[in-house]
């Protein structure tokens, strides 16, 4: 494990499951700001996927789990909700001072998760988004999780247990129990780290910021 993570409590912000085992981490030393540039589209991104570039960061989750509000305000450093689900493709280029990162969004309704093992194999990472709040689902979440990356044993994962700042709102413990992550594997680098989206406008919170650079440094270390 990389020497700049250090222990912290459990109840910390982000999580590293090694060998079926939790170890918290401390929050990432900070950077400076990120500058974000945008895709020209999604079409254009997916035609790059097809290509075989294998550089792009896969965001997968159901509907509704927050997950273009998240590569909004990792890509402006702000929160900008989205209310509508995305119905297809979004993609998102974040450039920082250490790496580009490629983010390829594929909405989450049922329609469209027949996509998502046809981009898995050639990403350089995956990057799931949960629902804390919507209990009802997470087994669903649970089970796609597992389908998805039960014939990768090494592919890097970051599950965001988002909207913690919700009333009901399971804590990552929690989270890391319902998703049944410690069966996961025991060779790849998964982390869980929870996240929310504030009010419109603001600045990204401490722990969306750990995410980015965690993120970033997984790229530069899986490139």
């Amino acid at each position: 494990m990389d020497s700049r993570l250090r222990a912290a409590a459990l109840c910390g912000a982000a999580l590293a499951l090694a060998g079926g085992t939790i170890v918290a981490l401390r929050a990432w030393a900070r950077r400076r700001s990120a500058v974000s540039l945008p895709v020209p589209s999604a079409a254009a991104a997916a035609a790059d996927q097809g290509k075989g570039h294998g550089k792009q960061i896969l965001v997968l989750g159901l509907d509704g789990a927050g997950k273009t509000s998240i590569l909004h305000s990792l890509a402006t450093n702000h929160v900008k909700r989205s209310v509508a689900p995305t119905e297809g493709f979004n993609a998102i280029c974040i450039n920082t001072e250490e790496s580009q990162m490629e983010f390829l969004e594929i909405g989450g309704s049922e329609s469209l998760r027949s996509y998502w093992k046809m981009y898995l194999p050639k990403v350089l990472l995956l990057v799931y988004v949960v629902d804390s709040a919507d209990h009802a689902r997470l087994p669903m979440a649970k089970q796609l999780l597992h389908q998805l990356i039960q014939n990768d044993s090494t592919l890097p994962v970051v599950v965001l247990a988002n909207k913690q700042d919700l009333e009901g709102a399971y804590c990552i413990t929690d989270i890391h129990d319902a998703l049944a992550l410690s069966d996961i594997g025991d060779e790849r680098k998964m982390f869980l780290i929870g996240t929310h989206v504030a009010e419109d406008g603001s600045e990204i919170s401490s722990s969306m910021q750990d995410a980015k650079e965690l993120i970033g440094q997984l790229v530069l270390e899986t490139q």
